[in-house]
């Protein structure tokens, strides 16, 4: 028989699951992701300036896949989230696990993880939404924190498990560290300055993941 699953609000996670969500400027582990900083290279400067511009001139017209293809796939090339001996990312991937006796499964837009060619093992980072406005149907935070919860479940350590959602224009990132997770404050990718930091925060996430999150 099929198992059927629920699509859960983050009030839903919170009290399924006795989570607490916390200002991200009170977790030492997000101002340590945070607050980084990066150099370009004369290449990736020419691309940032390439995708800033299409972001500033387009965003608000683009559709799902147009975010994805023209903008977001881009940005996380410039972050460094891509494969590695010992981590690759994977595109629309399906995870699931039990946790505490509640099946869950949630399709990631973006995950970066531990795996076997196409099949993800360990999961470090999930990213989701690409959508332009939030989905009546859905919530952003809650999709995300469902899949940092069945990557505890399938992680089996203490290590925190780190994510971001997308919504438009804005950029938020998370981190979940036992029953708590945290939220950082939006950034705005049509300011140059912002996008800078996110690439920044992306790449000092590898770091974090190479130095702190690998078995």
């Amino acid at each position: 028989m099929l198992k059927k699953t629920k699509k859960y609000s983050e009030a839903e996670l919170i009290t399924q699951f006795g989570l607490k969500r916390v200002l991200g400027s009170d977790s030492p582990l997000m101002q340590e992701w945070l607050n980084s900083s990066v150099s370009l290279n004369i290449g990736e400067q020419y691309l940032f300036d390439i995708i800033w511009t299409d972001a500033v001139n387009q965003i608000d017209a683009w559709q799902e896949e147009d975010l994805k293809m023209q903008f977001i796939a881009f940005v996380l090339k410039l972050g460094h989230l891509t494969p590695h001996e010992n981590y690759q990312p994977y595109f629309e991937r399906t995870v699931s696990a039990t946790v505490e006796n509640c099946f869950l499964k949630v399709k990631t837009d973006f995950m970066l993880a531990k795996g076997v060619l196409d099949m993800p093992q360990q999961p470090f980072f999930h990213l989701q939404e690409y959508k332009c406005q939030t989905d009546p149907n859905g919530s952003p935070i809650a999709q995300v924190l469902e899949a940092m919860l069945i990557a505890q479940a399938l992680n089996q350590n203490a290590k925190p498990i780190y994510g971001a959602y997308v919504i438009g224009k804005f950029w938020n990132f998370m981190i979940l560290k036992e029953k708590s997770y945290f939220i950082s404050k939006s950034y705005d990718c049509t300011e140059k300055e912002e996008l800078l930091q996110i690439i920044s925060i992306l790449r000092k996430f590898t770091e974090i993941l190479e130095t702190n999150l690998l078995d």
